[in-house]
């Protein structure tokens, strides 16, 4: 990986920004940047998320991977073990629940992570990861 890796964008909806605000900012840590009364920009991990205001909301599919029925749209951070460890303990003890526990993923194999799913309280699916080693995350 490069060491000159630029943050990403990403843009979600919510139905309520209040909610998604407080969700946020105390169960992922992120930081707030600009806001309106339509969306806020977060800062999660040093990248730029974006929770949008709208009534509409798709049906989440899934695909099997490893075992597991993964939402299929989801977002989320690669994150180092430190960090990983450190999140899985803040939302354990915020009491969240998990959509798909902490656990190991192809264990043993090329790609080997940690993972874990969680909603926000709109329904978005966010899964954080971490790599042994980052080469592994394009690995095939």
């Amino acid at each position: 990986m490069s060491s000159n890796l630029r943050p990403f964008h990403l843009a979600f909806p919510v139905s309520d920004l209040s909610i998604a605000k407080k969700w946020y900012t105390e169960i992922i840590r992120c930081s707030i940047g600009r806001e309106s009364k339509e969306w806020i920009d977060f800062n999660m991990f040093g990248h730029q998320v974006v929770a949008h205001l709208t009534s509409e909301f798709n049906e989440i599919n899934t695909n099997t991977v490893d075992g597991e029925n993964i939402p299929i749209r989801h977002f989320g951070v690669i994150l180092d073990f430190s960090q990983w460890n450190d999140l899985k303990k803040h939302l354990e003890n915020k009491k969240i629940n998990f959509l798909i526990n902490p656990s190991i993923r192809f264990k043993g194999l090329k790609g080997e992570q940690r993972t874990m799913f969680i909603k926000d309280p709109s329904g978005n699916v966010l899964e954080f990861k971490a790599f042994k080693d980052d080469k592994m995350i394009f690995e095939y």
